[in-house]
């Protein structure tokens, strides 16, 4: 059975929330005496500890110290779980020649939450009429009110208490029984950018999504607060005479927050666009290609000359957006594939002829012109030759094949084979 998470806003009230911060602390506190623990027996034995032997630990601490034992004792396992993870990773990239990054203690403002395992132990969720908002009972917390929807509705599994910009919400992992989306009859593919956030090319002719810049609209405010947190910031170090570990004012309190606000709104915006996008993708269209993005390749280079442009990828999170149109396509039943970039090269080749210019195009070159004639954008350019791939991909099938609902699952691009001469 599929899981899917939902987040609901949590509203406790004045003694709640203190209770939620000293439980936050508690589990940092935990993290970071765990992650003490494993430095110090490697140390002084060569060995580390396993998730097993920090559980035994984890038995005394909670006899030697009442506060321990007054929190759920499977959530603070799961934060000796995530401890394990990050160990995990870190052996992992040294093995794989990658760069380690090894485990850190976190501050309580790089902390941010803590987990349940079990629906019932420690936790209930209590779903209002037709699985809108209702309660969260945590232990020794009490009823929260929670605010939000779950899609498809579902058995809770798995709870996070996250803190973000000074509010409480929770993940819920719901364990559902199918995923009920509608696909659209219609074939389509898309070439990502920034000018214009989809071109979308149909054998009915040509649409756009236009890219809203949530993060450009809002730069100047986010540089009006970030210059007072910095000022604020240099007179604490001033009047305490240390550049760490000074003592936070609640005006550089207030004006953090601010600045944490801000850019939780902007990360809200940017999700719900992605998702309604993606959305509207699979309920129009049961088949649909793009191209493979090489994000971290797109950012790479560049310093302060691609400042911007590489700020403007990020915000427009187009790795993020495949995801969204795979997992949506994949529940929908429709045909979803990503063509090889480095064979197909849709931002080069030319949609009527299928051939290559003699000077490959730059970045900056936006219109794309032939010797055959074909005068188009380059994005359009771009989407026409992945249309043109499509149906390649999709002839020789009869209508009832393709249009089959579940027949497909999501394709691999690994094995296509570049369509010259088509």
């Amino acid at each position: 059975m599929p899981n899917r998470k939902v987040t609901y806003r949590m509203y406790p009230n004045a003694v709640q929330s203190e209770r939620l911060l000293e439980m936050l602390g508690l589990h940092q506190r935990l993290y970071n005496t765990a992650l003490e623990d494993r430095i110090r027996v490697y140390k002084e034995t060569g060995n580390g500890l396993s998730f097993v032997d920090q559980c035994k630990a984890l038995t005394q601490w909670r006899k030697a110290v009442p506060a321990l034992a007054g929190l759920n004792a499977q959530s603070e396992q799961v934060t000796l779980k995530r401890l394990h993870l990050a160990f995990q990773h870190f052996f992992r990239r040294v093995k794989n020649g990658e760069t380690p990054g090894f485990p850190r203690f976190k501050s309580i403002h790089r902390y941010p939450g803590w987990g349940y395992k079990t629906h019932g132990d420690g936790w209930k969720f209590h779903a209002g009429e037709a699985g809108k908002h209702g309660h969260l009972y945590l232990q020794s917390v009490g009823q929260i009110s929670v605010r939000g929807k779950a899609r498809t509705p579902g058995q809770p599994v798995t709870c996070e208490i996250l803190h973000k910009a000074g509010k409480w919400v929770a993940s819920v992992t719901l364990e559902v029984e199918a995923i009920q989306r509608e696909h659209g009859d219609r074939i389509c593919t898309f070439d990502w950018g920034l000018t214009e956030f989809l071109t979308i090319a149909t054998p009915q002719g040509m649409e756009t999504i236009a890219n809203p810049r949530h993060l450009r609209d809002q730069l100047a405010e986010l540089k009006r607060l970030g210059q007072e947190v910095s000022r604020k910031i240099r007179m604490a170090q001033r009047l305490s005479g240390r550049q760490r570990g000074f003592p936070i004012s609640a005006n550089l309190r207030k004006a953090l927050q601010h600045l944490a606000r801000l850019h939780a709104k902007i990360a809200r915006q940017r999700k719900d666009f992605l998702h309604q996008t993606s959305d509207w993708l699979v309920s129009q269209f049961g088949a649909i290609a793009t191209e493979v993005l090489a994000v971290k390749n797109m950012v790479r280079d560049g310093g302060i000359r691609k400042r911007g442009l590489n700020r403007e990828i990020h915000a427009a999170a187009p790795a993020t957006f495949l995801k969204m149109v795979r997992t949506k396509a994949e529940e929908a039943g429709s045909w979803y594939e990503e063509a090889p970039t480095r064979e197909i090269k849709p931002t080069q080749r030319c949609h009527a002829c299928w051939t290559l210019p003699d000077e490959k195009k730059k970045l900056s070159d936006r219109e794309h012109r032939c010797a055959c004639g074909a005068a188009c954008g380059r994005d359009e350019n771009a989407a026409l030759v992945l249309l043109r791939w499509l149906e390649a991909r999709l002839s020789g099938r009869e209508p009832s094949e393709v249009w089959s609902g579940g027949s497909f699952t999501v394709s691999k691009h690994e094995g296509t084979t570049p369509l010259v001469g088509v």
